[in-house]
């Protein structure tokens, strides 16, 4: 059996299709709805790093600048490691989910320290890097290292879930990863891993836009929340403010200016206790420090 680079058990419980029949109807479909997107036939592991983190929780159609502005500035994990942490968050900004840029640059910066500047090549090793999940993982193994591995994402998992599971709910990925792994190691599909997943990237999208998203009937499916007004917008401004003053800014006035903000945008003052919660959380993150009374990035 082929090694696994320790992605999980392999395995085709009882279903409706044939194994070899799901993977040829996949690999067509595949073919045919391609999407040629910047971060796709990359061969650096770095590359296909930064297209997958930031590819969570954010549409294609606004990553591809983004992705092509930040290797510009930072190329390589080396560079990335040697960047200032206020470059790299700025560079980000408008991406949303800060946290990832910041597990990046911790990344980057581990593998310097430890990996001479160069990524892992497992799924354990990658595991081992912060930020760094199982589908992320897997990502960088199918589509730098062009090694079957399980990934799981949303699209993927919209299509197993609409091609195996199109009369149940609350389908649990404990079910589906079997499935996933056995289809990825399965000859046809292992032999060029970066179809495979390209194809069944492509396949999830398309049913996304023209039937009811299949995702919903995972056990696992969460409605996000609105951004305009929540905890996450607040951090996000927060942020922003701290950045845009090198010299650093005392709290008050961050906590006075985001309050104007707020009531310019119709909605009430941030109370001090939140305000305080979340200052706490980004320095804690290391979002920016706090020096003699100075928030600095």
């Amino acid at each position: 059996m082929m090694q696994k680079d320790g992605c999980g058990q392999a395995g085709w419980p009882s279903q409706p299709r044939d194994i070899d029949e799901f993977v040829s109807d996949m690999l067509r479909k595949g073919d045919e709805l391609y999407r040629d997107l910047p971060w796709r036939n990359v061969d650096d592991p770095y590359a296909v790093l930064v297209s997958e983190i930031m590819l969570q929780q954010t549409q294609v159609s606004r990553v591809g600048r983004f992705w092509e502005r930040f290797l510009s500035a930072f190329p390589t994990l080396d560079a990335l490691a040697a960047a200032a942490v206020p470059d790299v968050l700025e560079l980000w900004q408008g991406l949303g989910y800060n946290r990832r840029a910041l597990a990046l640059k911790r990344t980057a910066d581990q593998c310097a320290a430890e990996g001479e500047g160069r990524l892992p090549e497992t799924c354990e090793g990658l595991l081992a890097l912060p930020g760094i999940g199982p589908a992320t993982a897997a990502g960088v193994v199918a589509f730098a290292y062009q090694r079957p591995a399980v990934y799981l994402e949303t699209n993927v998992r919209s299509v197993f879930l609409h091609e195996l599971f199109p009369a149940e709910e609350a389908v649990s990925d404990k079910v589906l990863l079997p499935l996933v792994e056995a289809a990825a190691f399965h000859p046809v599909a292992a032999a060029d891993p970066r179809r495979w997943y390209y194809g069944l990237l492509d396949y999830g999208a398309y049913l996304k836009a023209t039937v009811p998203n299949p995702s919903r009937r995972s056990s696992g499916h969460t409605r996000q929340s609105a951004f305009e007004g929540s905890r996450r917008q607040k951090r996000a401004w927060i942020t922003r403010r701290v950045l845009a003053a090198p010299e650093g800014v005392r709290r008050a006035v961050v906590l006075a200016d985001l309050n104007k903000a707020e009531l310019a945008a119709a909605r009430p003052e941030v109370d001090a206790e939140l305000f305080a919660s979340i200052i706490a959380d980004l320095l804690t993150e290391g979002f920016f420090r706090e020096e003699a009374g100075l928030l600095i990035p």
